[in-house]
């Protein structure tokens, strides 16, 4: 079967590196220092018992797998990678065989797959502590057990990603599909999940202020996570792109703040005051009680901090490059600095769940609006073409792209 690889090593990370600066993105995807490319590989078999092999629907292209490709991402993660690897974690197919250990699911099922690859996953009996409190995306043993190193599928080699016509996946790591929920929708369930995510582990208050910079695809469902959980706080955003601004606001954002004003508009808005220091931006006293960068650089982050009111929350959605910090505002103002990555049990309605359940819940109820973020769908072949989308999201008004199987 065809299936979309990636690859790198120091040398190619290098001379990539090196000629980009001459050659632009296209080193990256085509030439001799590429790091992606079709590749025909066998099907998938069971890794063993309690896995099952899964026919390939949709598998969703994420900002992360643009980073992965591009080589924007820390080599501080790399003990937790390995290569060859076939990409594609946003992933909603069909079962079509079951191990014999598998107890909830058979062929036919449709499942939405939580790419993670925890404890359960890797065949250690007894799991780590991220595992034991329900945040199996944070395991402690990513390069342990049964599998090579790696912190979910699309990034390991010998398991390969959704880029792929079949994949194994370990049963613990499935969700059915809600009937009604198009499949379209229920491709979304994982960054559904991660912005839901976010948001149960940095709740506002009713009537606090809120602020999400960045509105794209966990951007906007960030808004939309805020609505639902939180219906009374306010929510701002900082979005530069009309299209996706406006986006924000058909779901849920109460404002856009110009990136030019950012310090006057936001003061009036929350109600804070803003000081300039001798040198630099300005910083507030007051300001949001939450904040939610789903962009990640030196400039959000530190304009986040002087954005944020005494005891307020941070959370760093975004994986950038490594950065610079002023950190004279966290200890000034007392300020809470929150990371996230992936998603866990979380208490809703009473009972722990799984934030995937909620997701599928969610979007089957209609409460958030997945399926109006997917605006483009290829074919794996046509893979080049959707990376030139995606890296010109406005030209061509993209947010969520889609390889489709179909």
């Amino acid at each position: 079967m065809q299936a979309l690889q990636f690859d790198v090593n120091t040398f190619k990370f290098i001379a990539a590196k090196m000629l980009k600066p001459i050659f632009g993105n296209g080193v990256f995807f085509k030439g001799p220092f590429k790091t992606v490319k079709l590749v025909d590989i066998p099907e998938p078999g069971l890794p063993a018992d309690g896995w099952v092999k899964i026919k390939t629907i949709y598998c969703g292209f994420c900002g992360s797998d643009l980073n992965l490709m591009l080589l924007h991402d820390s080599p501080t993660a790399s003990p937790f990678t390995s290569f060859p690897c076939v990409t594609g974690h946003e992933i909603v197919g069909e079962v079509v065989k079951a191990g014999p250990a598998v107890r909830r699911f058979k062929p036919g099922d449709k499942v939405a797959v939580n790419p993670g690859l925890s404890c359960a996953a890797r065949g250690i009996q007894s799991p780590c502590p991220s595992c034991t409190l329900g945040r199996h995306s944070n395991c402690e043993n990513l390069a342990e057990g049964d599998l090579p190193p790696g912190m979910f599928i699309g990034i390991t080699k010998e398991l390969n990603g959704g880029f792929a016509p079949y994949l194994a996946a370990h049963q613990s790591q499935l969700y059915k599909i809600p009937e009604g929920l198009s499949l379209e929708s229920a491709s979304m369930t994982e960054p559904v999940a991660v912005a839901l995510q976010t948001v149960f582990d940095n709740l506002p208050a009713p009537q606090e202020h809120a602020l999400v910079i960045g509105g794209g695809v966990i951007g906007n469902l960030i808004i939309q996570s805020l609505r639902v959980l939180s219906p009374e706080c306010r929510i701002s955003t900082i979005e530069p792109s009309s299209h996706a601004a406006d986006l924000a606001l058909k779901m849920g954002a109460q404002e856009i703040i110009p990136w030019n004003t950012v310090f006057e508009h936001s003061a009036a808005t929350t109600g804070a005051r803003a000081y300039k220091p001798m040198l630099g931006s300005d910083i507030c006293m007051g300001g949001f009680n939450r904040i939610y960068d789903t962009v990640g650089n030196s400039s959000t982050l530190n304009m986040s901090l002087r954005l944020l009111a005494a005891f307020g929350t941070l959370s760093v959605v975004g994986i950038g490059k490594e950065v610079k910090l002023d950190l004279t505002p966290l200890w000034l103002k007392l300020q809470t600095v929150k990371g996230v990555y992936g998603y866990g049990q979380v208490n809703h309605g009473g009972a722990s769940r799984h934030v995937f359940d909620v997701a599928l819940e969610f979007m089957a109820a209609g409460r958030i609006d997945a399926q109006a973020l997917v605006t483009h769908k290829f074919q794996l072949d046509d893979y080049l073409e959707m990376v030139k989308v995606n890296l010109a999201k406005g030209r061509y008004k993209a947010v969520k792209t889609v390889v489709s199987f179909v």
